[in-house]
């Protein structure tokens, strides 16, 4: 029988994953944003700085911007980069606070580079999304595919129903419903006191976790993770579950890069890829680097290896 990732540890895998400047001008998309250090979309905020070519950097869900700050510091020099947070993940929710989200940071995101790139006649730019960021910029190429000129998936699937069995979005959608419901019945509520772990206890988690390999990268998550707005978090996982690309894989004309993480204490090497590398098929140019030693967050655990993966993408 082919195994299947435990449901409880994609449910850990999808919302366990919870810095604006604040001296950025702040100006909206469409009235002179295209210039402005901190873009206002609906649904997400872009923050503007470098000289170069272009590059979109988008994080994953309860993940701020703050994410890609070692990418980006690296970067600057070199990219003019674009670096999304989504509104509710570590500042105000706005309208996220109720009704779809994926879409909007989606067409956010498609019409940022469409009037400040594409529409400025620069050449369309480079995008990295990390996990929830890697299907959004999966569906920005798959939507506009002359906007882009290469995309770097990092550890993210075209559909993540995949994971538990699901053959479709249908099949799925009964969990995503019930996560949803689960994760709204806490907006407002008293947090639960922080639990007290011993350095050992704190160790035996992170061997454990899914997430990050160490101990400082999952207490960095965990503190992302308490700043994010619960119903921007919950909608935001249902949009993803019920999201199904992998029938417009086909549209996507820009070169695809996917890098996956590996760790042998959770899942060996061959059962990963398996579970990452067929899903993305119909993808007409693809390539596919597996990253040993990581977790979810490769930037934080691996982020010299990380770093030589995104130079080479960005050279190609």
């Amino acid at each position: 029988m082919k195994k299947r990732m435990p449901i409880a540890a994609i449910f850990i895998l999808i919302v366990g994953l919870v810095a604006s400047r604040a001296d950025a001008a702040e100006t909206p998309l469409g009235e002179g944003g295209c210039s402005a250090d901190l873009t206002q979309g609906q649904a997400v905020t872009i923050l503007n700085e470098g000289q170069g070519p272009d590059l979109i950097l988008i994080p994953g869900l309860s993940t701020p911007r703050a994410v890609w700050d070692a990418t980006a510091a690296r970067l600057k020099d070199t990219h003019r980069l674009h670096v999304v947070q989504v509104r509710g993940f570590g500042d105000d929710a706005g309208p996220n606070a109720e009704g779809p989200v994926l879409p909007t940071v989606v067409e956010d995101v498609r019409g940022f580079l469409e009037d400040c790139i594409v529409g400025q006649d620069r050449p369309a730019p480079a995008i990295i999304g990390h996990s929830m960021g890697g299907l959004t910029g999966l569906m920005v190429a798959a939507e506009a595919p002359d906007r882009v000129g290469k995309l770097m998936i990092v550890d993210a699937l075209p559909f993540i129903g995949t994971l538990f069995g699901a053959a479709s979005v249908d099949a799925v959608r009964p969990q995503a419903e019930a996560m949803a419901a689960s994760l709204r019945s806490t907006y407002g509520k008293p947090p639960l006191p922080p639990a007290v772990f011993t350095d050992e206890q704190k160790k035996a988690r992170a061997r454990a976790s899914i997430m990050a390999a160490d101990v400082a990268s999952l207490e960095k998550i965990g503190a992302w993770s308490k700043a994010s707005d619960v119903r921007v978090v919950a909608q935001l996982a249902y949009d993803v579950m019920t999201t199904d690309m992998r029938g417009e894989l086909g549209t996507v004309t820009a070169p695809v890069t996917l890098l996956y993480a590996q760790d042998d204490n959770l899942l060996p090497a061959a059962r990963v890829k398996a579970m990452f590398e067929p899903s993305y098929a119909g993808l007409p140019h693809f390539k596919a680097q597996m990253i040993p030693g990581s977790r979810h967050f490769i930037m934080l655990d691996q982020p010299d290896v990380f770093a030589k993966a995104v130079d080479a993408f960005l050279a190609e």
